[in-house]
């Protein structure tokens, strides 16, 4: 894995190609370096995730919307099937 990243980093400015890297890869380097922005920026719009927005789980007035709140658990437990 860090052969890989080591192989999209750019000499002359010696920071990673963040678009030729792979959602795995982009994932290993933010773990190493929390701090970089720019790798968080790319890692969470990378051309290859797809988000889901999300109905809201509570009303104005504070009340759970149970059936909102059963969707997003249902999408959240194929997410984590799907990567696993």
């Amino acid at each position: 894995m860090i052969l890989k990243i080591a192989r999209r980093v750019e000499i002359s400015t010696m920071k990673p190609n963040f678009t030729e890297m792979t959602v795995s890869e982009l994932r290993a380097y933010v773990l190493e370096h929390r701090n970089d922005d720019e790798a968080i920026r790319a890692l969470f719009h990378h051309p290859t995730l797809k988000y889901v927005t999300m109905p809201p789980m509570f009303t104005e007035e504070g009340q759970p919307i149970e059936e909102n709140i059963r969707q997003a658990e249902e999408a959240f437990r194929q997410m984590i099937e799907k990567e696993n």
